[in-house]
């Protein structure tokens, strides 16, 4: 390596690690963010249905199903035909699926997504005819019908778009409600999103400052018992959980590093540290060591420096994404950086 270069890259190093202190840069988030009450949740809704009205794009006379749900449809409408007949090139059969939002109402309205079943080309400017969805009950609970419409992803028309998978807006209303009730709980179940023992802790501490000691209580990493107050829990359980959600934590992640070899994308936690390490990759070196009394060192360095530094000033030097990663890959076998490692 030329010397005035690996002066140039110590010199840099040393502004960057030496001159910086490091805190953490986590941020609260409210108890709503990182957390959801057990029980209450979307469900998911199916249905087979038919859209009709294309332009010569639906499913081709091999597709059997698709003539036999038309030929049955038709009978309901008291039409009795041959379905060795029917032509299907203006029909396609689809399964129409929904998610139903949780103390969704009769009449609510929600989107609904059509996706091709047999061999269409594409659903652009068809209809779907009403279409029952059922919950994994079998039971009814919402009816889809409308024009159905594709996502266009570029300004190059049908060729920017998935032509077989359309949505219908408000397509679909409800027509079942899906029972929950929250008054008369004297007992939730706060259950969180990404399962950590500090963060549940924290929110435990959290919610007993803010509402009362005892209301609630860690169970384990993802979760946490939350005593009703007995002023509430008969008739103002929402309040109560509307009360919790809007409190603030910071939440806990462990140190990690997640690698995109196909892109070159790193991405790094705040918390991820590396350990005394000499590196070594074609023309560069870089010497990080925690005791700046070693005269023999390259360069002294704080040995718990974050590597986000580090990234960041072989990234300005050039350092390509892909020699990047093979440094990071060579740091963790060599047990310093102090972090989990995600490669996908």
């Amino acid at each position: 390596m030329p010397t005035n270069r690996l002066f140039h890259v110590l010199i840099f190093l040393f502004i960057c690690f030496m001159g910086i202190v490091f805190v953490s840069t986590c941020s609260a988030a409210r108890i709503k963010d990182l957390a959801a009450i057990k029980g209450i949740r979307s469900n998911q809704l199916t249905g087979y249905g038919l859209v009709v009205g294309l332009n010569g794009t639906g499913d081709k006379d091999g597709v059997s199903f698709t003539k036999q749900a038309l030929a049955n449809m038709m009978e309901k409408m008291n039409i009795f035909v041959d379905k060795t007949q029917l032509k299907v090139k203006n029909i396609a059969a689809v399964m129409v699926t929904a998610n139903i939002p949780p103390f969704a109402r009769i009449g609510d309205k929600i989107d609904v997504t059509a996706s091709s079943l047999g061999d269409a080309k594409s659903l652009k400017g068809g209809t779907l005819l009403v279409t029952p969805l059922k919950g994994v009950d079998g039971r009814i609970y919402a009816l889809a019908q409308g024009p159905v419409s594709l996502a266009m992803s570029s300004s190059a028309g049908d060729r920017g778009s998935h032509l077989q998978v359309a949505r219908i807006v408000n397509g679909a209303s409800v027509e079942q409600e899906i029972a929950f009730k929250l008054d008369g709980k004297r007992e939730l179940i706060l259950s969180l999103f990404r399962p950590d023992f500090t963060t549940a802790k924290r929110m435990t501490d959290t919610i007993n400052i803010s509402i009362g000691e005892g209301v609630a209580k860690t169970i384990d990493s993802s979760a946490l018992s939350l005593r009703v107050p007995d002023n509430m829990w008969q008739k103002n359980v929402a309040e109560f959980i509307a009360d919790i959600e809007t409190l603030s934590v910071i939440p806990d992640t462990i140190a990690k590093v997640v690698i995109n070899e196909k892109t070159g994308t790193i991405v790094i936690g705040s918390d991820v540290t590396i350990s005394s390490v000499a590196i070594a990759h074609g023309d560069l070196s870089v010497t990080i060591n925690n005791n700046p009394e070693n005269k023999e060192s390259v360069m002294n360095l704080p040995g718990t420096s974050t590597i986000g530094e580090l990234v960041r000033g072989l990234n300005s030097l050039g350092v390509k994404p892909q020699d990047l990663i093979s440094i990071l890959q060579s740091i963790k076998a060599a047990g310093a950086l102090q972090a989990e490692l995600d490669i996908i």
